[in-house]
């Protein structure tokens, strides 16, 4: 796969992007340029030795004076506006997109699909519908970029970011990490296959896959002994996690916080920093003993049971 030019378009927010950009890049000129010719322009009429007025004008033209500087400052407003649009757009993906979970490491990307497909430097996504990928770094600050798509986000240690895109052209296209992660950070790279619906449907039968990613996380559940705790037990008082993921939960501080994927990431790793109100500090860390990607597994597990808890009601 060769590395044009310039990047092809791949999306309709890459098509904003371009155009935003082409419209920055003539206001700049139309700002700039006429700067520039009259500086030449001065520097010959004014040269040493030439016979040009060089006495100050008795009457200052306000008007103009004010003009050049509202001008291009109510212009500059547009273009703040229309990027600060496409940016707000960009940041809020839609209800019902396609979920991926992303693993970034030194020096690979791992894709890991909610029904349990795995890939690495290798991304397929089906077009005309909205994708979002949940992502984390397992060491040090990468960044996920899709030239074509025009879009591009940090993958942060110890916290999630999210990402989402609504692919319209089938194909396959480049994707690198671009923030320099070591030594092979060049290396970094891979490809984001777009699919038609009907073709994506079809790769998702043809591709080997394990469990869930909900399913892995219930496995380790049970094996960590979380069960013991988290489920009705008459022993050890813990808070039910029954549709606990998306909603508000009280705090022993007085506080409210949304069940987000910190959150549940917090309350794994940290688990005296966010203590539900009513209950006892006396969850153990599991800081140093689980993987990050033990930790995308158990979280898929506690926001599936959101999803069943919704599915009952």
């Amino acid at each position: 796969m060769t590395m044009p030019l310039w990047p092809p378009i791949a999306s309709a927010l890459a098509g904003q992007v371009d155009l935003l950009l082409a419209g920055l890049l003539a206001l700049v000129s139309l700002l700039t340029i006429p700067v520039f010719v009259l500086l030449l322009v001065f520097a010959i009429r004014y040269r040493r030795g030439s016979s040009a007025d060089r006495q100050h004008s008795a009457s200052r033209k306000i008007k103009l004076e004010v003009s050049w500087a509202i001008i291009p400052f109510a212009l500059s407003l547009i273009f703040f506006v229309w990027a600060a649009k496409l940016y707000f757009d960009e940041h809020n993906p839609p209800d019902g997109a396609l979920e991926v979970d992303v693993l970034a490491k030194q020096w690979m990307w791992k894709f890991q699909h909610g029904g349990g497909e795995r890939e690495i430097n290798e991304l397929h996504v089906p077009a005309h519908r909205p994708v979002e990928l949940n992502m984390i770094s397992e060491d040090v600050i990468h960044s996920l970029y899709f030239p074509a798509l025009r879009i591009k986000q940090d993958v942060l240690p110890g916290r999630y970011t999210t990402l989402w895109f609504e692919a319209d052209r089938p194909g396959t296209y480049h994707l690198f990490c671009a923030e320099y992660c070591g030594t092979s950070h060049s290396e970094m790279g891979g490809q984001i296959v777009i699919m038609e619906p009907a073709a994506y449907e079809a790769w998702l039968e043809r591709t080997p896959s394990d469990l869930s990613l909900a399913a892995e996380g219930a496995d380790l559940f049970r094996s960590l002994g979380c069960s013991g705790c988290h489920v009705t037990s008459p022993i050890v008082h813990a808070p039910p996690l029954d549709g606990v993921f998306g909603n508000p939960v009280p705090l022993a501080s007085g506080k409210v916080i949304v069940a987000d994927e910190a959150y549940l990431r917090d309350s794994i790793l940290l688990p005296k920093k966010n203590v539900v109100a009513g209950y006892e500090p006396i969850m153990p860390s599991f800081e140093g003993r689980i993987s990050e990607e033990q930790l995308v597994q158990l979280i898929a597990y506690v926001k599936s049971l959101a999803t069943k808890q919704e599915n009952r009601g």
